[in-house]
């Protein structure tokens, strides 16, 4: 008489409301993938080795395999969550001495005290990738660089107007220029440029229709700036830095670039102490017409930039770190990558919603998300537990159901046990 198989499918529907009680608790985790038992029938070799016994002895859990589907995605208010839309597994290590890999699909992520983006759940594993714009090599944990972008000293302005043509000229020797005197211009625009180390400067430009050098054929506007407000080149001489030549069709005729602050008056007459121009600022009116229409600014943009601080940072789909600064600049700061494997399920469960590659699961495939298998990122996003309740609770009522009927099993053979030795 034997309670083998009683025995062992206690044993397994034991070990199936195991795994569906982890994957009920698991149900709110993020990242996590529900597992299911497997089993498998057992029988005794012959001791003849004549084949095997026609009765089985019972039921075996030779795995518990875990399902990578995908869950779903809910957004978040964190710019660090990321959600893995697809196939492949986020790569970390556990510590920066430490570098074995460990894989996941859990993307809280968070900074540390250092600036390295860490998986909280496991005492700060590190999310790896490629730093800067580089692509490919080794995989190193990645930092997010707050230092400052240095400031970019102006060398061009340009400028896009249309001027007046009904504007009265201007003669010169009767009404020399002055800043301060608006009857001596047409017209002005005002930009803000940097010098090397970011200081600003206001350079104001005016327009002067020339009554003296126009002709029949051709209209001149004489250009000046002041620096600041003070006249250019020094505080005490004005020149003008340019001349506008325009056609009797209103285009501009005359050769570009229209003007240039030089280097040497800028330096010697308007920056700041320890700043410079280095090469000076050229004034381009490229795109400028005259016409009988008002006065009208239809473009203005400058090449300096003052110095930038860090003020955010976003994760595309295609995993890059994106800094944004407060001078406008963008910067790429690092790339996540993304890893994948020919058989997911050779993966070994380290608990904290990580896993290790064991032989199983062969070489590890790395690559920038949304390409080849390996699916796309979403930032502010978190990936849910894959989990079906329902289908979890009907399987813990029949898993309850076969432990029963297997205690039956063993109460019928215990009875009929009491039958035999009763018999004496």
């Amino acid at each position: 008489m034997s309670f083998q198989q009683g025995l062992s499918g206690l044993h397994g529907a034991s070990k199936h409301l195991d795994v569906i009680g982890n994957n009920v608790a698991n149900a709110g985790t993020v990242g996590f993938k529900s597992a299911h038992a497997q089993f498998a029938d057992m029988y005794a070799n012959s001791m003849n080795r004549s084949g095997n016994s026609p009765v089985g002895i019972g039921v075996a859990v030779p795995n518990v395999q875990q399902a990578f589907t995908q869950g779903n995605v809910t957004t978040t208010n964190n710019p660090l969550d990321i959600a893995i839309n697809g196939d492949g597994f986020f790569r970390m290590q556990r510590n920066l001495a430490d570098t074995s890999p460990l894989y996941g699909r859990n993307g809280q992520f968070q900074l540390d005290k250092n600036g390295y983006i860490v998986n909280p759940s496991e005492k700060g594993a590190y999310l790896t990738g490629w730093l800067g714009t580089a692509i490919g090599g080794d995989p190193v944990p990645l930092k997010i660089d707050t230092s400052n972008i240095p400031a970019t000293a102006t060398t061009a302005v340009t400028t896009k107007l249309n001027l007046d043509s009904r504007k009265t000229g201007i003669a010169p020797a009767t009404k020399p220029f002055n800043a301060t005197d608006p009857t001596t211009y047409n017209n002005t625009t005002g930009v803000t440029t940097y010098d090397s180390l970011g200081n600003s400067y206001n350079v104001q430009t005016y327009y002067v229709k020339n009554a003296t050098t126009s002709t029949a054929t051709a209209t001149n506007w004489d250009v000046y700036a002041t620096i600041n407000g003070v006249p250019y080149p020094t505080a005490a001489t004005q020149a003008k830095v340019g001349t506008l030549t325009f056609d009797n069709a209103g285009v501009l005729t005359s050769a570009q670039p229209a003007g240039t602050l030089t280097a040497a008056n800028l330096n010697a007459n308007n920056v700041k102490p320890g700043a410079t121009f280095a090469a000076g600022i050229t004034l381009d009116y490229s795109g400028t017409t005259q016409t009988g229409q008002a006065f009208t600014p239809v473009a203005q943009s400058q090449n300096g930039k003052a110095p930038g601080v860090l003020s955010s940072f976003s994760i595309g789909k295609d995993g890059q770190i994106i800094g944004s600064y407060s001078n406008g600049d963008a910067k790429t700061l690092g790339q996540v990558l993304l890893v994948n494997f020919a058989n997911p399920n050779g993966l070994q469960p380290l608990g904290n919603n990580l896993y290790a590659a064991g032989a199983a699961a062969g070489e590890p495939l790395l690559g920038t998300p949304a390409t080849g298998r390996l699916g796309t990122l979403q930032a502010r996003a978190v990936e849910d537990s894959n989990v079906d309740l329902t289908t979890e609770l009907v399987n813990m009522i029949v898993a309850q159901r076969v432990y029963q009927a297997n205690s039956q099993t063993i109460k019928v053979q215990d009875t009929v046990l009491q039958s035999l030795i009763s018999l004496r």
